[in-house]
């Protein structure tokens, strides 16, 4: 790795390989780490609602084609954490690594979110052993048996109805009263005979010998508890952004950064797009154009308009 960079771009989903390839394009010398996956949590999807036009509706190929355009844009790619950024006297940031520290004009924080755990017993216990978080890559594996989906977004909605088609039964599990999602999500999941609405109930445990056997359901109006035998579990339960590196070196609000209107954080020269970002709107198509936004912002600071 280089020690020096016009751009450092952190996270390697949608966002940050459309702004470090876009970067790359107008000349500037760009760097692109990622601890995990390139594609991020998209790579589980293989129907993206919406899908940018003109582009892959399969999350995985999108995110093949992107890796795809980095690498042809030059892009230097890096298989690892950034653990923190500072600003240096000099106006450059420093990008500290488990390895080594290096500077760059500039930042584009791009590190996407995780989905959020329930944090109740078996969650961790029963992980990959019926505990899943891809109903396209799981779902197969759980053909004509029952399974469960916790939450009440787009997410869990999108993901009930695809188990549906290979599951004997589907109970959707939400602890509101109402689901959050999109009408035309609801629909699909309310108007599905193999999928059972479980309201106002929440998730107090998973069992299992070996594997998931059954969850623990509490009902919120009545108190009770009961058990639902069951082969697989998945929640959507909402995302957390990947910010802990950050500590206090840019300001937060709820867990994710607070950009201004150019996507600016709180320290100078350092950029959040996508789903770090307060403010997000949430679909692939938002995330492109956070990409493109940052990317014409960082280029008129260094190259001119």
């Amino acid at each position: 790795m280089s020690d020096s960079y016009d751009l450092f771009v952190l996270g390697a989903g949608v966002a940050g390989m459309m702004a470090a390839e876009g970067a790359a394009r107008h000349g500037l010398r760009i760097a692109l780490a990622e601890e995990g996956m390139f594609g991020g949590l998209i790579t589980n999807v293989n129907h993206l609602q919406p899908h940018p036009e003109g582009m892959p509706p399969s999350g995985a190929d999108l995110a093949a084609d992107l890796m795809t355009k980095v690498a042809d844009a030059g892009v230097e790619t890096f298989m690892t954490a950034v653990e923190s950024l500072a600003l240096l006297p000099s106006g450059e940031i420093e990008v500290a690594t488990a390895d080594e520290r290096v500077r760059a004009r500039c930042a584009i924080v791009a590190t996407g979110a995780r989905l959020r755990k329930l944090n109740v017993p078996g969650e961790t216990e029963f992980e990959h052993r019926g505990v899943s978080h891809c109903a396209d890559c799981d779902g197969p594996l759980f053909k004509g048996q029952t399974v469960v989906v916790a939450g009440g977004g787009d997410s869990a909605l999108q993901e009930a109805a695809v188990l549906a088609e290979c599951c004997e039964a589907v109970h959707v599990v939400h602890r509101g009263r109402a689901f959050s999602g999109r009408k035309s999500f609801v629909d699909a999941v309310l108007g599905n005979r193999n999928i059972t609405v479980h309201f106002e109930t929440v998730v107090k445990a998973i069992e299992g010998e070996g594997d998931v056997n059954a969850v623990i359901l509490r009902d919120q109006q009545s108190a009770s508890t009961w058990r639902l035998p069951c082969r697989g579990f998945f929640a959507y339960v909402g995302l957390e952004a990947n910010t802990r590196f950050l500590d206090s070196a840019v300001g937060m609000d709820a867990g994710r950064i607070i950009v201004n209107g150019e996507l600016e954080t709180t320290l100078p020269n350092v950029f959040a797009i996508g789903a770090v970002r307060a403010g997000f709107g949430g679909e692939v198509g938002h995330a492109m154009d956070d990409a493109r936004r940052a990317v014409s912002v960082v280029r008129a600071r260094l190259v001119g308009a």
